[in-house]
């Protein structure tokens, strides 16, 4: 049946962009899920605008460069460069309008009933209120900010990316003289939430609190920058610039001084969003519009404060804690690790899976640890391509360099937006001692990989660490990877190969357990979708289940097609952006896709293939797509103890029966919330909270935590 469907039409394929604003819509329906408490709304709010602002930066800025370059190739649904960008334009305003209807309709007055008021104009402001802020302003405030008024010898100033600026016009209070431009930046290094005094008193819960943000205040006091003018409009406005850097690597002679160079022209990129007030006086907008070249389908008027990442500072005010989600429970101990333990040992007894957050990301950073103190151990090489600000991994390699181990790091300098971050980094990991590498020419390196060569009575034998997230100890507690320690000598050969092969130029022969990108992985996933189609042909059934973030290249879609049309069984788990379609002719119901959309982002990367009776089990850093299979250094590793395989197979079962998160794809394209059909409520992200309590012993963490469990999770 599948010869007869020409899978090259790009009505098979959804749009990658306009997938991912969908994405963001599922958070987005999360903000307004009355079910999750008020301040879990504001934080999920928080983040559908920060994901926003990222997407202009990267993704509608590159399809800008295309227009701009006069490209115009189709993507695999058919559009244009030209038409992604129209079509991007509708949905995102609509996304926005979405955004300041839930937040001026339902999270402030929610905040306000519950004792939290917001001052939305300064204007609203009590004479006792204005009088604190014009003090604060003062104070605080005015010694900080710099007003930047245009005309023939003050050019238009550089309005930086992101930056909340308030513009201006003025005349001179004689009154003589054109209308001139001012504006002024609201500093970053302030708080942009003020705290106003109230009176104690019988607020709900007990408490009372008032804020203002910080950009009211200077738009009040705003009149005191210039004093010999008067002001007549003023109005915040922010843009966003083209963030994607165009770095030559193989003309650039040390890629570390390039990146450093780029990083200080990402200020300068092109204009590619203003967002401004709604009813901003429009002789002002003009200025603003024609100095930034902004066309009015980059315009977005806003009816409330720009820029609603200032939510997830509100989360952080005090008193509120019964307005937040409780039973998520914190990471619990790994049983296999217990404190203090020889972690060399323990993986010498067997493979140890871990989950993330549910279970610490401690015993990671023990591994580097005891490997950095440890009289035995002669190398360690590892993979770095996020890591947090103040990073004890980072610690412990420096410090194996100090105690004199071969220590060599790749840290990835073109992870986007950490490029400042991981240049830190190399720094102090080379003048620790270390062998630093910068990632390889054309290729991210994405792949994470830590490799402890030991010297033991039997020989030397190489510890193994693999993982579908990063190294990073702060998002660990917040996305949910897998992470694999191991010893099994095939992995360790294959490790060694890798790290020989990311230093130098030697690629193996051949490899035992592990599969790479670029060198073969995609048609290792090719393969593994190919088998199942030929055994479901045969008439001996197959299935295969994928939990990834994104699907997005055509060849493994088409061969999905080409199995779910031959009657293999394809259940898919992604987060984000996915350009499959489901229920096509000759397909059916044989591929159902789901996303689930919780209090953590799901981030591990999870592949079941039936394989005939003799399953096979992966996890792996790359998503099913173009840029994971074919420009980045990726790594799949095998899971092969019975019992590591039955628990991912739970992990898989327990996503497939969510009730409460998850979000399905229907055959027009939308996804809609999970039909329930009286089957009960199930949180798959709360029950491994559970599990993780319960398997660490932390009965007393468990109150009030259990949840429906359904009936093949025991399977």
């Amino acid at each position: 049946m599948s010869n007869t469907i020409n899978y090259d039409d790009p009505k098979y394929y959804s749009n990658r962009e306009l997938s991912w604003v969908m994405f963001n819509k599922r958070v987005l329906s999360e903000a307004r899920d009355k079910n999750n408490p008020l301040f879990e709304r504001l934080k999920f709010l928080s983040i559908t605008s920060s994901n926003l602002a990222e997407f202009f930066m990267v993704r509608v800025a590159s399809l800008m460069d295309m227009v701009n370059a006069g490209y115009e190739k189709r993507d695999i649904a058919g559009m244009t460069a030209k038409e992604q960008i129209s079509a991007l334009s509708q949905v995102t305003h609509e996304l926005v309008a979405e955004q300041y209807g839930i937040y001026n309709k339902e999270i402030l007055p929610g905040l306000s009933n519950n004792g939290l008021r917001v001052i939305k104009r300064h204007e609203e402001l009590t004479g006792k209120e204005a009088a604190f802020v014009d003090k604060y302003y003062e104070e605080n405030v005015y010694p900080v900010l710099t007003p930047m008024a245009v005309d023939s010898s003050r050019p238009f100033p550089l309005i930086r990316n992101k930056t909340l600026n308030i513009g201006a016009l003025v005349r001179k209070k004689n009154g003589e003289g054109d209308l001139e431009f001012a504006t002024v930046q609201v500093p970053g290094v302030l708080d942009r939430i003020v705290q106003l005094p109230v009176k104690e008193g019988a607020g709900s819960k007990n408490r009372k609190k008032t804020v203002i943000l910080l950009e009211e205040i200077i738009e009040r006091n705003i009149h005191k920058l210039f004093m010999n003018y008067d002001i007549v409009c003023s109005c915040p406005f922010r843009i966003m610039r083209n963030a994607d850097l165009d770095i030559s690597e193989d003309e650039a002679e040390d890629l570390l001084q390039e990146i450093e160079k780029q990083l200080k022209r990402r200020q300068w990129g092109q204009a590619i969003r203003l967002d401004v007030e709604e009813g901003i006086d429009e002789r002002l907008l003009k200025i603003i519009e024609e100095n930034l070249n902004i066309s009015e389908e980059e315009i977005y008027r806003i009816n409330g404060p720009l820029d609603l990442g200032f939510l997830m500072k509100m989360y952080g005010l005090p008193d509120f804690e019964d307005l937040k989600e409780k039973r998520y429970l914190p990471p619990q101990p790994v049983p296999e690790l217990p404190a203090d333990c020889d972690i060399f040992e323990k993986i010498r007894e067997k493979d140890i899976l871990l989950f993330h957050p549910y279970e610490t990301f401690r015993p990671v950073v023990d591994f580097i640890r005891q490997a950095a103190k440890d009289e035995d151990v002669l190398a360690i090489k590892q993979t770095l391509y996020r890591v947090s600000g103040n990073s004890p991994i980072i610690a412990a390699l420096a410090q194996a360099a100090e105690n004199g181990k071969q220590v060599s790091v790749l840290v990835e300098l073109k992870a986007r937006f950490d490029e400042e971050n991981n240049i830190v980094w190399a720094k102090k990991l080379e003048k620790a001692g270390c062998h630093v590498i910068y990632g390889l020419v054309g290729l991210k390196t994405h792949s994470k990989i830590t490799l402890v060569v030991r010297r033991e009575e039997e020989g030397i034998r190489r510890y193994v660490h693999l993982g579908t997230g990063n190294y990073n100890d702060s998002t660990a507690k917040l996305y949910t990877d897998i992470g694999l320690l191991t010893c099994t000598p095939s992995i360790g050969e294959d490790a060694t190969a890798v790290f020989n092969m990311l230093s130098g130029y030697s690629e193996p022969l051949g490899w035992n357990r592990l599969s790479l990108a670029p060198l073969w992985l995609k048609d290792r996933f090719l393969f593994l979708i190919g088998r199942e189609k030929e055994n479901a042909l045969a008439g001996r059934g197959g299935h295969i289940i994928a939990k990834m973030n994104s699907l997005c290249d055509k060849d493994i879609i088409e061969a999905l097609y080409e199995a779910g049309a031959a009657g293999v069984k394809i259940e898919l788990i992604i987060r984000g952006i996915c350009c499959l379609k489901t229920h096509l002719p000759g397909i059916g119901n044989h591929i159902t896709v789901r996303s689930i959309v919780g209090n953590y982002l799901e981030h591990a990367r999870i592949f079941y293939f039936e394989n005939n009776g003799k399953p096979e089990y992966y996890c792996a850093s790359a998503d099913w797509m173009p840029r994971n299979l074919e420009r980045r250094v990726e790594i799949m590793f095998p899971i092969e103890r019975p019992e590591l395989q039955r628990r991912l197979m739970d992990i898989l079962k327990m996503q497939l029966a969510d009730t409460e998160k998850a979000h399905v794809l229907t055959a027009d394209g939308t996804y809609e919330k999970v039909e329930k059909r009286g089957r009960g409520s199930f949180n798959s992200q709360l029950e491994f909270c559970r599990l993780a309590a319960e398997a660490a012993g932390k009965q007393e963490e468990l109150v009030n935590n259990r949840v429906f469990i359904p009936e093949t999770h025991h399977e």
